[in-house]
């Protein structure tokens, strides 16, 4: 009889111990080690391949790829995120906080999807799964619900029924027979995962993952799980605003930088196809503080407004608060405002908002935060009608940016007049109402700002 392993796992990141110690080397967390048995010898998984068939090198052009066009998963946003749509064969994990929409999602796809879909839960019962379709109000389709979180059970009930799509939620709640540890442990994360990995490479089945989030806003379990896994999604937003963005921040095939947009309804998350609309108020009366910025997210311009608020600080240290916007990025900012324009904002409280609850991360936004504080310290509204797209660099100076053409664009198609820009910025093309506005600085740049009129 083969001897039982046992090992110590770090809880946090994952790290692995052959004896106990009080810190984790790897993290520097104290008290996170936890002895789990690593396998046991004596038991296999049932409806899984063991054989010991080695595997056949090929040539790339003996490939055949007759087989493996994408599935279209009938939701335009989630399949532009992923490239076109799902590669048969692949593991996808999406992670987000709680309550953000990540099983609302999902079983949109399912309902919505022609294909055979096994939609399994370990979280919620059928009846609560029921309750989640009819508030969707969507056609069942062929999707089929399966409460489970016992990995051998679950491949046996794959093996009957053969779906074209796996759904689990959440890969936290499986537990395999393998491992004699708790569901949500390193160990059984982590051969779960191997477990669905090598099926879907064995059988061509597609396989979507749930993953919850720890505080710090990582995927919980080992890290080794983001890299095992062909594509990485982040659900994004803030709970009390209606808009949630669906990132890439791993794709085995296709780009990492396109997101989706979802709109959070009563009834579901409908996709935003045009979010420069929505994300942009129109007020009749022009206020202190605001600024568009045309943006790019992956390969899709889109207009945001930025809101600041600059105010004499009344508790001795001044604030700097942030909503959708990097704090480090707003406080070199402010730095370089003060430093190179001549702004005195060192006893002032700032203030920085991105409308919609989402949040960007494209550099060109920063012209649009500098345009927004300056019209928040003098009171002075931006005239109607202007938009910015640029980085500042640490000399005040507006530094080039891609992708200007898209930018314009999207801005003239909204009705804007003028768009300013850098002056390093190669513009190829003549937009026929859109007045492309360039400067070096921001020092050149915010002296004639508001001299513009409507």
């Amino acid at each position: 009889m083969a001897k039982v392993k046992t090992a110590f796992f770090c809880q946090n990141c994952g790290n692995r111990y052959s004896k106990w110690m009080g810190q984790c080397n790897s993290c520097k967390q104290w008290n996170t080690l936890v002895e789990e048995i690593v396998q046991n010898p004596n038991k296999k998984i049932i409806g899984l391949s063991n054989s010991d068939s080695k595997s056949v090198a090929l040539k790339i052009e003996d490939i055949d790829l007759n087989n493996n066009s994408r599935i279209d998963l009938k939701d335009n946003e989630l399949n532009r995120v992923l490239g076109g749509g799902v590669v048969p064969g692949s593991i996808l994990l999406i992670g987000g906080e709680p309550g953000i929409g990540k099983s609302t999602l999902l079983l949109q796809v399912s309902l919505r999807s022609n294909l055979k879909v096994l939609y399994v839960t370990g979280e919620e019962s059928h009846q609560q799964i029921k309750i989640r379709a009819d508030r969707i109000k969507s056609d069942y389709g062929n999707c089929l619900i399966l409460n489970e979180t016992n990995v051998e059970v679950i491949l046996q009930q794959i093996s009957s029924l053969q779906p074209a799509l796996i759904i689990i939620d959440s890969v936290q709640t499986l537990q395999t027979d393998s491992i004699d540890s708790a569901p949500g442990s390193v160990s059984q994360i982590k051969e779960s995962s191997s477990v669905f990995l090598k099926f879907s490479k064995q059988t061509n089945i597609p396989v979507i993952l749930v993953g919850h989030i720890t505080k710090d806003g990582g995927i919980a379990g080992p890290k080794v799980l983001e890299h095992m896994v062909d594509v990485v999604l982040q659900f994004e937003g803030d709970r009390n605003h209606i808009y949630r963005i669906l990132r890439s921040k791993k794709n085995r095939f296709g780009s990492t930088s396109e997101i989706g947009i979802y709109e959070m309804l009563n009834s579901g998350l409908k996709q935003v196809e045009n979010p420069s609309n929505l994300l942009i108020s129109n007020k009749d009366q022009q206020l202190s503080g605001n600024a568009i910025s045309a943006t790019i997210e992956g390969i899709r311009p889109i207009m945001i407004e930025i809101q600041a608020l600059v105010s004499s600080a009344v508790y001795g240290t001044p604030q700097r608060s942030t909503t959708g916007y990097s704090s480090k990025r707003l406080n070199m900012i402010l730095a370089v405002m003060e430093k190179r324009a001549g702004f005195k904002l060192g006893s002032k409280d700032v203030f920085l908002n991105i409308t919609g609850g989402i949040k960007i991360e494209d550099p060109a936004i920063d012209l649009s935060v500098v345009a927004a504080i300056s019209s928040s310290n003098i009171n002075t509204p931006i005239p109607r009608g202007i938009c910015f797209a640029a980085e500042i660099g640490l000399s005040g100076e507006l530094r080039n940016i891609s992708k200007i053409d898209q930018r314009i664009s999207e801005a003239e198609k909204l009705g804007f007049r003028y768009l300013v820009t850098s002056s390093e910025t190669k513009i190829s093309l003549k937009p026929k109402k859109l007045k492309v506005l360039q400067f070096s600085n921001i020092g050149s740049l915010l002296k004639e700002l508001f001299k513009v009129q409507d």
